[in-house]
């Protein structure tokens, strides 16, 4: 060993940094893919008790959904107000 080595420590091989940050990677997605269904239900209720005591709706005229598009993940929220009254 050299004296850098004993002061530094030895660098870890590329091999095992890829396989470190390949399984970061698989265990966020597949806790977002979980998450992402456990919340969205709640979000839409929330969303729903929220807009109720503003305006008077129908709670089936709130949609909310999650897409992945390419690298990026969408949430979508459709909502649909009343018309005004004159």
């Amino acid at each position: 060993m050299s004296l850098l080595s004993l002061l530094f420590g030895e660098k870890p091989k590329s091999a095992t940094v890829a396989k470190e940050r390949l399984q970061l990677i698989i265990a966020r997605e597949r806790s977002d893919t979980s998450a992402a269904a456990d919340y969205l239900p709640a979000l839409q209720k929330d969303l729903v008790q929220v807009i109720s005591k503003y305006v008077k709706i129908n709670p089936d005229d709130i949609r909310v959904s999650l897409e992945k598009q390419d690298h990026y993940e969408v949430l979508e929220v459709n909502i649909v107000l009343p018309e005004p009254q004159r």
